[in-house]
């Protein structure tokens, strides 16, 4: 029997519910190739634009739905490296925007008419200048379902690590790599890559038995 002036309980479902956590994984170079063969066959000028900034700059949704017209163009030219400053750390960090990045920002640009003090990804809700990372991530789930991989596994920082983990497997270049996220402590990059682990697989891949 309930007590007089006893609170009930209330039960509420964790948020990471059904989800999975912990780091996600990168892109694979035949994975990128497949999005965006796809974005560019369905005509998806934005979404290509977006797709590539993510990879190239290798920055955190906040920041990367932010961006602004001038923040990686000037007049009809794309630059090649961008400088932002990031919400996180408040500490500028700089990227390279590679040819094809510069080809579809330009694209999108153009058809899109934006002007250099414009959101780059303009939100198509009223109430919001710019794309919000709720939306960035419906996006980047799309992309995964649209190559058969499976969203749960998958997220906005798959987009982040994709070219760091390149770049790091490529070069073995620590450092660099934390210049590029603009991480302040080397130790996080190292978590951030998950090293100890791929170099593990790596060194028992190349063992022969």
């Amino acid at each position: 029997m309930d007590l007089p002036n006893q609170k009930t309980k209330t039960c509420h479902a964790p948020w990471n519910k059904g989800k999975l956590v912990g780091q996600k994984p990168p892109l694979k170079l035949k994975e990128i190739w497949a999005i965006r063969i796809r974005l560019q066959l369905a005509n998806r000028a934005w979404e290509l634009a977006l797709f590539n900034l993510a990879i190239d700059s290798k920055l955190r949704g906040c920041d990367l739905v932010r961006l602004r017209v001038c923040d990686v163009a000037q007049g009809n030219r794309v630059a090649s490296r961008a400088i932002i400053m990031q919400q996180k750390t408040h500490r500028p960090v700089q990227f390279e925007i590679t040819e094809q990045t510069r080809e579809s920002l330009l694209a999108w640009i153009c058809k899109a008419q934006r002007k250099s003090d414009q959101f780059l990804f303009p939100s198509r809700m009223s109430a919001s200048p710019h794309i919000s990372t709720r939306q960035y991530a419906r996006i980047v789930e799309s992309w995964v379902k649209s190559i058969e991989l499976d969203p749960a596994a998958y997220g906005t920082h798959t987009m982040r690590r994709t070219k760091a983990t390149l770049v790091y497997r490529r070069t073995k270049n620590l450092r660099a790599v934390q210049l590029l996220l603009g991480h302040t402590k080397l130790e996080s990059t190292v978590r951030y890559l998950c090293i100890e682990v791929d170099d593990a697989l790596e060194i028992s891949e190349q063992t022969e038995v």
